[in-house]
């Protein structure tokens, strides 16, 4: 499975809204997930091993992000017939295991990682409060190995630093992950 690389950030890109099914049965849009002081759409799958070796991390920043004021949600984007592992049913199980504190939807037209051209997963786009694009990096530079102890958490100081000030680093480093999986 080769790897993807994100493009950089394109700072100001609005954010566009979503109506997509949780896995806890609600619907949500944008609006639902917004946080006061910036958003973070992070696209993310179950099969994938960059997301597996992020996905207990992600959950633990993504609880110091929303207590920052940063509404978070997953997309899971895949195809769920080439990708059976990302089925609706394992991502509640997914999700349980990992500790997910934030909505985790399914995107079965894919139409919005397409309208937010997403590559790959996990591929992460985070917004200012004003829902400007700000950050389109990795979570760190763990990749799909286990985290160090004491590696940057480049994706929680990106977005710690956009609730703070509006804006994020003009250094970043794009995501890599695995393909989305689009359905032919």
């Amino acid at each position: 499975m080769a790897a993807v690389e994100t493009p950089v950030c394109d700072f100001g890109w609005k954010a566009k809204d979503f109506d997509l099914e949780g896995i806890d049965g609600k619907r949500y849009r944008l609006a639902d997930v917004r946080g006061p002081k910036g958003t973070l759409v992070a696209f993310i799958c179950n099969h994938c091993p960059y997301v597996r070796a992020i996905a207990t991390r992600l959950a633990e920043d993504a609880k110091a992000l929303q207590a920052a004021g940063i509404g978070v949600v997953g997309i899971m984007p895949n195809d769920t017939t080439i990708s059976p592992g990302d089925s609706f049913d394992k991502m509640k199980d997914f999700a349980r295991q990992h500790g997910f504190t934030f909505p985790y939807v399914i995107d079965r037209t894919q139409d919005v990682a397409r309208t937010y051209g997403a590559r790959c997963t996990p591929d992460f786009f985070g917004f200012n409060a004003a829902l400007e694009l700000q950050y389109r990096g990795r979570f760190d530079a763990s990749g799909r190995e286990p985290a160090p102890k004491g590696m940057r958490a480049e994706l929680l100081e990106a977005m710690t630093a956009v609730a703070a000030t509006g804006k994020g680093p003009k250094a970043q480093t794009p995501s890599v992950g695995c393909s989305v999986k689009w359905r032919n």
